[in-house]
């Protein structure tokens, strides 16, 4: 493996351990300020960690590129240890964005349903293994 490819995977490794905190934190501070009976932290992440890729990917393409070490420690790594559904919600806008509604529409719902579908069919495989 070259330096590069090296470097690339310790930098979304250094950013992903950081947004994986940054979750932890949400996960023990929301609850105990808006309650326990909705998943307040899940929610809060995935808008917030979507609205900073949005300004992330706009700043990139727009104003400066700040090259690609930033690039992936900041959206591959730190928002992708933060919240993964910054990524899924970037996909859905790119579709709108190029006209491709119809493939935008089957994107989300298989995204939505199959990965419901696949997490229960773990959990029922689980308990009754």
């Amino acid at each position: 493996m070259e330096y590069s490819q090296v470097k690339s995977y310790l930098v979304v490794f250094l950013g992903s351990g950081i947004g994986g905190m940054l979750r932890h934190a949400f996960n023990g501070v929301l609850p105990r300020l808006l309650g326990f009976a909705f998943p307040y932290p899940t929610l809060v992440v995935n808008v917030l960690g979507s609205t900073i890729l949005g300004l992330l990917a706009g700043y990139f393409a727009v104003k400066a590129d700040p090259g690609q070490t930033w690039r992936l420690l900041l959206t591959t790594g730190m928002l992708g240890g933060f919240t993964t559904f910054s990524a899924f919600s970037l996909d859905t806008v790119l579709f709108y964005e190029r006209g491709e509604i119809a493939l935008g529409f089957v994107y989300v719902s298989a995204s939505v349903l199959v990965s419901a579908l696949a997490l229960y069919a773990g959990l029922v495989f689980m308990r009754t293994a």
